[in-house]
């Protein structure tokens, strides 16, 4: 056993009203959950109070973004204060479509995950290549410059949980098949290892994102170096709950 607690991440992007939302709590409210997995829903910034109310106490529950400073003229923004105001305890940071479709840079990444650290907020982060990346072989380059940028801005990494998602693989349908992940798992702690400590290659949470389902979790959940999952579309299903009870 590597010590390290299962934990599935569920990102429920923009999507969801209250109706469909509060019926989708209601399922994971009375389903039977692996008590030795973490679980956290991110939901939509608006709805953060609505659903950390109705939510049970034993599901955490993450923002999907957060700005680099506590306060100011900074319009459509949300900070950590201001999550952790709601009672949410965790933020989703540097997702590829933050990345890609809001061009936010890796500094820009790195500063948040700083300050969100310092207000006390948990952390999942996001690293991953796109399609032209993998082919062109440079996979690891890639992700290991993303993780860097992280690693400098973190002191407590028993408050990062770090999501790798191979962005060919997002809301595709494409998988990377287990020993993809597994490999891409392996190569993240042995740079943490040699970057960072032993101790915190070894203690760190590395999840897998990516058009994961019900059908695939099981599988990917028992390599070595996947520590659980970052579910996109799945989440708003009630698969949700066989993904997150893929270790039981």
């Amino acid at each position: 056993m590597t010590g390290r607690k299962f934990f599935v991440g569920g990102n429920w992007k923009m999507n969801g009203d209250k109706k469909s939302l509060g019926e989708l709590i209601k399922t994971m409210n009375a389903a039977k959950l692996n008590a030795d997995t973490d679980v956290v829903c991110g939901a939509p910034t608006i709805y953060l109070d609505f659903v950390r109310s109705k939510l049970d106490a034993k599901i955490g529950v993450a923002a999907q973004n957060c700005y680099k400073v506590a306060k100011g003229a900074f319009t459509g923004e949300t900070s950590p204060a201001m999550i952790l105001d709601c009672g949410v305890k965790w933020v989703i940071l540097g997702h590829s479509e933050r990345r890609h479709v809001f061009g936010e840079s890796d500094e820009l990444i790195g500063q948040k995950v700083a300050h969100a650290l310092e207000c006390g907020l948990g952390v999942i982060a996001c690293i991953g290549e796109k399609l032209d990346e993998r082919e062109a072989g440079i996979t690891e380059k890639v992700v290991y410059a993303q993780t860097k940028v992280i690693a400098d801005n973190v002191k407590d990494w028993s408050k990062v949980v770090l999501a790798y998602e191979p962005v060919w693989a997002i809301g595709t349908g494409k998988t990377a098949s287990p020993q993809q992940a597994q490999d891409v798992h392996d190569k993240l702690r042995q740079w943490m290892k040699a970057n960072v400590s032993e101790a915190v290659a070894s203690s760190v949470r590395i999840i897998y994102g990516g058009s994961v389902t019900g059908g695939t979790c099981k599988e990917l959940a028992s390599q070595k170096d996947v520590d659980g999952f970052l579910v996109g579309g799945a989440a708003l299903k009630p698969e949700i709950v066989d993904i997150i009870n893929a270790k039981a």
